[in-house]
């Protein structure tokens, strides 16, 4: 169901609500998604697993049980190579391996409000049970990060890669990830005893500030709360605390339980699913290439920046568009080299300007992957300038679809002119201007980098037509005649 928007509880599920005879049923697409995010974090897929409830009572869990999975989850023991270290000397991310213990599916809760609608001050909470009984999938890491910067940057990588894996559009104002950080320091004392204070989870982090401010909090805190009440890790130990944004200090929940305490067993009303090999493959055949890897072959192969290769990749729909341009342009007899930097360039300028100003994806702007193609070509075979490569591109934005760029470019006059008496035209016409004589002068007196003023005087007065190159070669003739 599409929560966004719709009024509290008018999206109620007979399960959830725990009615009478209401019996849930296993949603198998939510399975394959769980199923992709695991094949993409390296984990196995278990051949067997099953449903358990796990009983507790909660406001937002009327029926007082969670459908969950315990001891046999549908993915585990996984790891995946991720840029999220510091970065290296060149700008690029360094990779960090970051262990996956598991990812389970389990069902959502409902969501507690402790405000009224708009913002107002309330003395009691209240629950909208919208998304109770939506599919979940709770992805549980190894302690694999030293400082609360990973933890950040794995978090927006893993956002990344499930939206890139299209199984959320992962808004996190509205809920659809969460980030539970588990956190406990190892103190070293001056009698070399070592003292490990309690584990605290910190529950339904919804940005990447709080995040990182509730890491940091705990870090700081623990180590005091240690020496008031001299509490260590183990049995019963563990707590939950939430994070007051206003305050950027974490608040304590309630104790968090042991896993017995929960008195797992074996949901009645769900059977077990069987994973066989054909079906875990016909997933794995679907998984596309992943974003970080995509990301690291465009730096290597097309010689991008990492924000250019980044920028690239923000989206999977423009990341997918831009390599349909390049196959095209490969296929075409443009070296794929050549043909993603130009590519790159074109999108990267021309594109996102647009985008940003009309507040759309570079896809959706009504310029195919054939005529970006064609535009790389344009300017490859010399027809076109750079700033006739940029008006074109944005007159395809509102041009009729399947619009031929290089007809489009000879009537609007873009095509370059390679006609020598129009050339001499030009570039005479600019040595003889007023406004460059500075720019002759400089360049007969040995400033080289002079004839960049030139060359634009001649690509002004010919309107864009002008071979910018011959235009620089016929003007270093004139000037050194």
């Amino acid at each position: 169901p599409d929560f966004d928007g719709a009024a509290p509880n008018t999206l109620l599920a007979p399960v959830v609500l725990g009615l009478p005879g209401a019996l849930p049923v296993m949603n198998r697409e939510a399975v394959e998604m769980a199923m992709t995010v695991g094949l993409a974090l390296g984990c196995s897929i278990a051949p067997f697993t099953k449903w358990d409830r796990k009983n507790y009572y909660y406001p937002d869990l009327p029926k007082a049980y969670q459908i969950s999975q315990y001891d046999l989850p549908l993915c585990f023991d996984g790891a995946v190579d991720l840029p999220i270290g510091e970065p290296d000397d060149a700008g690029n991310p360094t990779t960090r391996r970051i262990g996956i213990i598991r990812a389970h599916l389990e069902e959502d809760a409902g969501k507690l409000l402790h405000e009224a609608p708009g913002g107002g001050r309330i003395d009691f909470s209240i629950v909208d049970y919208n998304r109770a009984g939506a599919p979940l999938l709770e992805i549980v890491t190894q302690p694999d990060f030293r400082t609360a910067d990973e933890v950040v940057r794995f978090a927006q990588a893993l956002r990344n890669l499930c939206r890139w894996l299209g199984v959320t559009e992962g808004v996190m104002q509205k809920g659809h990830m969460r980030f539970e950080p588990n956190i406990n320091c190892h103190l070293e004392l001056a009698d070399g005893r070592l003292v490990k204070t309690p584990v605290v989870e910190i529950k339904n982090l919804n940005s990447f500030k709080a995040v990182r401010g509730a890491i940091e909090f705990e870090l700081a805190d623990q180590p005091r709360r240690w020496l008031a009440d001299g509490r260590v890790m183990g049995p019963g130990a563990k707590r939950t605390r939430g994070w007051d944004d206003e305050a950027e200090r974490t608040v304590v929940q309630r104790e968090k339980e042991d896993a017995h305490e929960y008195r797992y067993f074996p949901d009645p009303d769900l059977v077990p699913v069987v994973v066989d090999d054909p079906w875990r493959e016909s997933v794995r055949a679907r998984l596309p290439e992943l974003q970080h890897e995509r990301e690291r072959r465009h730096r290597e192969q097309y010689a991008l920046g990492a924000k250019e290769a980044a920028a690239l990749n923000d989206e999977r729909a423009v990341s997918d568009y831009f390599e349909r341009a390049v196959d095209l342009l490969a296929s075409a007899g443009v070296a794929r080299e050549t043909a993603g930097k130009k590519a790159a360039n074109i999108l990267l300028q021309s594109g996102a300007k647009r985008a940003n100003e009309r507040g759309a994806r570079i896809d959706a702007l009504g310029v195919s992957a054939e005529q970006l193609a064609s535009i790389v070509r344009l300017r490859e075979e010399n027809k076109i300038g750079s700033t006739a490569a940029d008006e074109l591109f944005g007159m395809l934005c509102d041009a009729p679809s399947g619009e031929d760029p290089e007809r489009l470019a000879r009537d609007r006059g873009l095509l370059q002119v390679r006609d020598e008496a129009a050339m001499a035209a030009w570039v005479d016409e600019a040595i003889a201007s007023p406004a460059c004589a500075k720019s002759v002068a400089d360049y007969r007196g040995g400033k080289a980098s002079a004839i960049g003023a030139l060359v634009g005087a001649v690509m002004k007065i010919s309107k864009g037509q002008a071979d910018a190159k011959a235009a620089k070669e016929m003007l270093e003739a004139r000037l050194k005649a």
